[in-house]
């Protein structure tokens, strides 16, 4: 690729301001400049059509570069404020890291309203009004449980966005009686971050189902390529689709993600889905956080484990009973692992092969 290239790439440098950041991002969105990279990479150039590179590990922990147009950004960004009834002039607030595409679209959509985003990332005192602001599940657990100045931070906002990882049905009622008005988003670093807002594709956007259930996702958001690996992105596209790595269905109209289409596990010939675990464990326990996860085990294939912490407790036996009426016996777990905080992976997602190593040492 290297010997095609036609635009310098720049990575973005830490230490740069939001004012100085966005300066940057500003020019490499219309041409006038490099493009920039958010994260590690060992490029120096990129074709033409890329404007942003944003490394990426998703859910599998393979690490990416993903090569994304200013058209893909700029569309993503202007169908949110279409959605959002943003006008000119209104503010968002950063409290999202910058390595991840959704700190990176508050950027974009305060360009596009051409104001700065009040950066809150670090920030100490009361946090001032804004109009939106973007979250993941876990800042909104915090939020309702402790943390006053973020609550009425994501209170006074007109919306919330909430992405990055499942979010509970008893978490999102928590929020809707405390008057926070949150909208549900869905969607990946390759699709220019959340394109699906409360089950709905935003404009331009459009969805489906493949027939194992996998949801695929076609428009001008998609990505170009994943740098380097163009052979894996190729493999992804079909027909101009891109195929997600997670499963789901279409209910009223509305997509509803039921997790990845890796977190299956089979247990004894049994298929288990370890996002439907986890759903249905933190909706009948809300004061805890669950994450299954599968261990090599000669008689099971795999076994079923469970990771639990919270400040609430709850016992096994009452997690075993609970999933056992939910699933049958194939979902009964064969272990558990109880932390103070369960290990995430990108904003807000669990990582499952960090329990598996946990449970390793935790064995010896």
């Amino acid at each position: 690729m290297e010997q095609n290239a036609q635009r310098e790439l720049r990575t973005a440098d830490p230490d740069w301001t939001v004012s100085e950041l966005m300066a940057h991002l500003a020019k490499a969105l219309a041409s006038d400049g490099p493009a920039l990279s958010f994260g590690a990479t060992s490029l120096t150039h990129v074709s033409e059509p890329i404007s942003v590179v944003v490394a990426t590990t998703g859910s599998s922990g393979v690490s990416k570069s993903v090569g994304l147009s200013a058209s893909s950004l700029l569309t993503s960004a202007r169908a949110s404020h279409k959605f959002l009834v943003a006008e000119s002039g209104n503010s968002w607030s950063l409290l999202l890291p910058l390595t991840h595409i959704a700190g990176i679209n508050v950027l974009i959509r305060s360009l596009e309203l051409g104001t700065e985003p009040t950066d809150l990332r670090n920030f100490k005192g009361e946090y001032p009004r804004v109009d939106f602001t973007a979250i993941v599940p876990t800042q909104l657990f915090r939020a309702i449980n402790g943390d006053e100045k973020l609550l009425k931070h994501l209170k006074d906002a007109k919306t919330v966005l909430v992405g990055g990882a499942q979010l509970t049905l008893e978490l999102h009622q928590q929020a809707k009686n405390l008057g926070i008005n949150i909208v549900t988003t869905y969607g990946m670093t390759e699709t220019s971050g959340g394109c699906v807002y409360n089950g709905i594709p935003l404009d331009g956007v459009e969805i489906m189902t493949t027939p194992e259930k996998v949801i695929a996702i076609k428009g001008s958001v998609v990505a170009k390529t994943y740098l380097g690996a163009e052979s894996s992105w190729e493999s992804k596209m079909k027909d101009g689709w891109f195929l997600t790595s997670d499963i789901g269905r279409f209910e009223s109209g509305k997509l509803i993600v039921e997790g990845r289409n890796d977190d299956i596990l089979i247990s004894g010939g049994e298929n288990i889905s370890l996002g439907a675990i986890d759903s249905a464990l933190h909706n009948q326990f809300p004061g805890q956080s669950f994450a299954a996860f599968g261990i090599k085990d000669s008689q099971w294939g795999d076994a079923l484990h469970v990771a639990i912490s919270g400040s609430d407790s709850v016992s096994e036996e009452a997690v075993n009973d609970f999933l056992v009426q939910q699933f049958g016996a194939v979902a009964k777990p064969k272990g558990f692992l109880f932390l103070t905080e369960l290990p995430l992976i990108g904003i807000g997602k669990v990582d499952r092969k960090q329990l598996v190593d946990l449970h390793r040492e935790a064995s010896n």
